[in-house]
């Protein structure tokens, strides 16, 4: 991985150059078969993408057939995500222990760490450093903790049956009054209450949509692909597999500017999510789509 760190790559879906190494084992492989998959991709008669045009415009825009080159067209066709009635019946129970908890903390107090059901950390020294960088800052945090899964067995990371095995001693007794560690996770439920103020995630697209959709900015932390302008970095170019330990340090700073009031990208995503009410109210994602069936219906 050290040959791409200081190689600069532009892509016309980007606005700026990035570095190399910022880019997924997947992409930089030579044995995945993705980039070839990707040209094939030209053949396409379209891409139905789950965005709205105003949280990526100069991406979608790329797209266009301005350069007289052949490219497949683009149908915005979202946001559409999880609803909170559905993670309502995966648990009421544990739901209704979240959002009671939620309840009783001050507005935008709250910075919620998750990476979804597939996100985990191998090791125990990163999250005894995560775990650290909370109990330093002070903050009020709910953290979803996932294991890892058995590695001779296909499946997804599971609950702790008792986090203290991985956590510094006391870290939970400590912090028995300003924070919860917990498993199963109603993430969208979570992002839309009024406590909190801040989202720590891998940036999935789908909690990357879920958290503009709530207004509420986003600490990024890849652990795989995909990432946002509207965010605070972590750090970009961690990965799992390099056995790299961010420091509680980096961290707790991150949780900082990621909670701060008059944070930038607090005030960026504020916005992106009236954009992103108006694009389901005024129907856009109907007429892109409408686009779509028409050219279908032409050809």
């Amino acid at each position: 991985m050290n040959c791409f760190s200081s190689v600069t790559i532009s892509a016309p879906t980007y606005a700026a150059p990035f570095l190399a190494n910022l880019l997924p084992e997947l992409v930089l492989g030579h044995t995945s078969g993705f980039l070839g998959l990707m040209r094939k991709s030209r053949q396409a008669r379209g891409f139905i993408v789950n965005t709205f045009l105003e949280l990526e415009p100069h991406a979608v825009l790329s797209f266009s057939d301005e350069k007289g080159e052949k490219i497949p067209p683009v149908y915005p066709a979202g946001p559409l995500i999880t609803t909170q009635e559905r993670e309502i019946d995966s648990d009421c129970k544990k739901y209704d222990e979240i959002i009671g908890w939620l309840n009783e903390q001050p507005d935008s107090s709250v910075v919620f760490l998750c990476f979804v059901s597939s996100g985990y950390f191998e090791g125990f020294d990163q999250l005894k450093e995560i775990a650290l960088a909370l109990e330093k800052s002070g903050r009020a945090f709910l953290w979803a903790l996932r294991k890892p899964p058995v590695k001779e067995f296909l499946g997804y990371p599971r609950e702790y049956e008792d986090p203290r095995e991985v956590l510094p001693e006391g870290f939970l007794e400590r912090t028995v009054g300003i924070g919860r560690v917990i498993g199963w996770t109603p993430q969208m439920a979570i992002l839309s209450h009024r406590a909190v103020g801040g989202f720590v995630s891998h940036c999935g697209w789908n909690s990357v949509l879920e958290s503009v959709s709530c207004g509420v900015p986003i600490a990024t932390w890849h652990l795989a692909v995909e990432q946002l302008d509207e965010c605070v970095p972590v750090k970009m170019d961690y990965r799992k597999i390099d056995g790299v330990i961010v420091s509680a340090d980096v961290i707790e700073s991150a949780i900082g500017r990621l909670m701060d009031p008059e944070n930038e990208a607090r005030v960026r995503v504020k916005v992106l999510k009236e954009k992103s009410r108006m694009a389901l109210m005024e129907g856009e994602c109907s007429y892109n789509l409408g686009d779509l069936i028409e050219d279908i219906m032409d050809n």
